[in-house]
């Protein structure tokens, strides 16, 4: 496929609004080859990464942290705290606050939770958060609506929201999220599309959603982009990331 023009940097504006880069990511536990996961996180220049599937057992932050530190950012939230969803960023955000939040245990499933916080970006004010949806359609949907109420919840005008959605845009969870949120791929599409799996990308799985105020200037996988290469993609997980530039208006 012909490489996508380069998305833009990271930069404040003069009006106080914000560009920044975000990624979503399943790291599979990081089981399989971190230095090639760290060279994809790191050469994507990411402001935020929105982690599916972070360590959650022994010595969990130790892991985390080194893939953090390996791509040049900070753990700001989530891992095992937030049943595996967490947030790591650069240091160029300024911190306002974060919550790790446990979604109600069905009984036979996994345990899931939000990674969340809200950050600033020279005047840019910014809720954010990370989530792995359920494989079982009818908690799945629940979920959804919960992801929906817990932005609404945080006191920002503007929010982001990313993940493995572990369903399809034509799945009711998805088009519930796509209702009140602006499906970045569709909105603004820019590199590939599918993010599972890499060795055979077929379906679109992982989304990251935007607030309507927020601009879409491209999402999408980050095939071609420098230094993201293919045997780095299909070594470092079982999912492809998918990056988001947006521009976020300055908070009145």
């Amino acid at each position: 496929m012909p490489t996508p023009p380069l998305l833009p940097n990271s930069a404040t504006e003069p009006d106080g609004s914000a560009v920044i880069r975000v990624l979503s990511y399943n790291i599979r536990s990081m089981r399989d080859d971190t230095d090639a996961l760290a060279r994809v996180i790191s050469a994507c220049a990411p402001d935020l990464v929105l982690v599916q599937e972070a360590p959650r057992f022994f010595r969990w932050r130790k892991k985390l942290a080194r893939l953090a530190g390996a791509a040049n950012l900070v753990i700001l939230s989530g891992g095992a705290t937030a049943a595996g969803p967490a947030i790591l960023c650069t240091l160029r955000a300024t911190v306002e606050r974060t919550e790790d939040v446990l979604l109600p245990l069905t009984p036979g499933l996994h345990r899931r939770g939000f990674s969340t916080a809200v950050v600033r970006y020279g005047g840019a004010r910014l809720g954010v958060l990370s989530c792995h949806l359920s494989l079982q359609k009818d908690e799945r949907y629940e979920q959804g609506g919960m992801l929906l109420d817990r932005l609404a919840a945080m006191g920002v005008e503007h929010a982001v929201a990313g993940g493995d959605l572990n369903e399809r845009p034509g799945g009711r969870t998805f088009r519930r999220m796509a209702a009140d949120l602006q499906d970045c791929w569709a909105t603004a599409p820019w590199g590939a599309e599918y993010t599972s799996t890499p060795i055979d990308p077929h379906q679109r799985i992982d989304a990251i959603f935007a607030t309507k105020g927020i601009e879409v200037i491209g999402c999408g996988v980050p095939l071609g982009r420098p230094g993201v290469t293919q045997t780095d993609l299909r070594a470092a997980t079982d999912h492809l990331p998918v990056l988001a530039a947006l521009r976020v208006p300055a908070t009145a």
